[in-house]
């Protein structure tokens, strides 16, 4: 388990949902479009953005992206969402490994 001070070290970066921006230079690096239609809708509207990132809803929302997108923009989706699930998971984890590593600080264990 990593010390305390070894999550300084960490970038915050690496625990943040990715930003649009990182989203349309990994669909550009993989396809050689940006897919900016489809990270917009799926992040723009701050109101439908937790709903568009809902997990239980891919099949519905994959449907309509691939039929307006074609396979390669459903692709773009699923991989958005996955990028974004992965970050999240990420942020947690670093935050629980570092309250366990306080933790044991606090009663002089590490």
């Amino acid at each position: 388990m990593p010390s305390a001070s070894e999550f300084k070290d960490e970038r915050k970066e690496d625990f943040i949902m990715p930003p649009i921006e990182k989203h349309l230079k990994a669909s550009l690096e993989a396809t050689g479009k940006d897919y900016l239609d489809v990270h917009q809708w799926i992040d723009g509207d701050p109101e439908k953005k937790a709903e568009r990132h809902d997990i239980t809803k891919i099949y519905e929302y994959g449907k309509m992206i691939e039929e307006k997108y074609g396979k390669e923009g459903l692709q773009e989706y699923i991989q958005h969402i996955h990028d974004d699930v992965k970050a999240k998971f990420n942020h947690i984890q670093h935050d629980l490994e570092k309250a366990i590593a306080d933790t044991l600080a606090y009663f002089g264990v590490k």
